[in-house]
């Protein structure tokens, strides 16, 4: 079986390539054709839906997962087409070249489709409404997968982050080397998620439902358990850290509101989304996000 994976120079693409490998074939791809490590892969544009969908005919993958996305949000304000372009009109691509084949699209989507105003975790079927360019082309993304009508499955998540590439774990480990006090914002709450636990996860439920006619597996929402806020995460990734030998000291972290760090993008803020469809239905879940953050750290001592 041949699986198509896009994405592989980012931290979700890197990490699935791995957790998919007994499944098949993966044929990893992205932009320049070349991993981040300079291996050779397949050169896939996702800005270019008919080269896109000529790639598509060329491989006849069994399975599309598409984890590649315009994550920069705040950038993303200023460049929507390129937004677009990446998380709305290629997984639209995708999505009908699976139609037509009767292949699997595996598509990842963010917490940023909803509005960020609850008093309780997100379910899939609540109403969405992003509050900026970065979750209004995610969500186009998610609408264009459903109406093409292919049997897919939408994972939704939030905070990614790994031991490696550009992410808020590294940031803080980076500029908490660099200075004595730093100030993260506290009013906005979510749920940290491994790239390593997504992976796992989408490669037990391919290895259920990949290969056979099932039905579409729709929208499922997946984190760790849990929730906090980006300064109790940071609080959290300095405490390991230290415990960890990691780092030699723990530089002061002042609590601040969004409105004390002004950004071009909105950011939700409650963003949980509640897992126990997926629990309920495939009997799955991941631990509790400190155990991840844990399982991170450790490999960042590890080398």
């Amino acid at each position: 079986m041949t699986l198509l994976l896009t994405g592989v120079d980012g931290q979700l693409g890197f990490e699935l390539e791995r957790a998919l490998a007994p499944l098949g074939e993966v044929r990893p791809s992205t932009l320049s054709g070349r991993t981040v490590g300079g291996r050779a892969c397949l050169p896939l544009d996702l800005t270019d839906t008919s080269a896109l969908e000529a790639g598509l005919d060329r491989l006849r993958p069994r399975i599309v997962v598409n984890p590649a996305a315009y994550t920069a949000v705040d950038r993303s304000e200023t460049e929507p087409e390129l937004a677009q372009r990446i998380n709305a009109d290629a997984p639209a691509a995708l999505a009908r070249w699976c139609a037509r084949h009767d292949a699997l699209l595996v598509h990842y989507s963010t917490d940023y489709v909803f509005g960020g105003e609850s008093e309780r975790p997100w379910r899939e079927d609540d109403p969405t409404g992003p509050l900026g360019v970065y979750g209004a082309t995610k969500l186009a993304g998610e609408e264009a997968i459903r109406s093409a009508g292919c049997r897919h499955l939408i994972l939704r998540t939030a905070w990614v982050y790994s031991a490696r590439f550009a992410n808020f774990l590294r940031t803080m480990l980076r500029v908490g080397a660099e200075r004595d006090h730093l100030k993260v914002v506290v009013d906005q709450r979510g749920t940290p998620t491994t790239a390593r636990g997504l992976a796992e996860v989408t490669a037990q439920l391919l290895g259920r439902h990949g290969g056979a006619a099932a039905s579409s597996l729709g929208t499922l929402h997946l984190t760790h358990h849990g929730e906090t806020s980006w300064h109790g995460f940071a609080e959290a990734i300095f405490a390991r850290a230290r415990e960890a030998g990691l780092i030699a000291r723990v530089p002061v972290i002042e609590a601040i509101p969004s409105s004390a760090y002004p950004t071009p993008a909105r950011r939700p803020a409650y963003s949980v989304l509640d897992c126990s469809r997926i629990r309920t239905q495939h009997g799955i879940c991941l631990p509790d996000w400190q155990v991840g953050l844990g399982q991170v750290i450790d490999e960042l001592v590890g080398g």
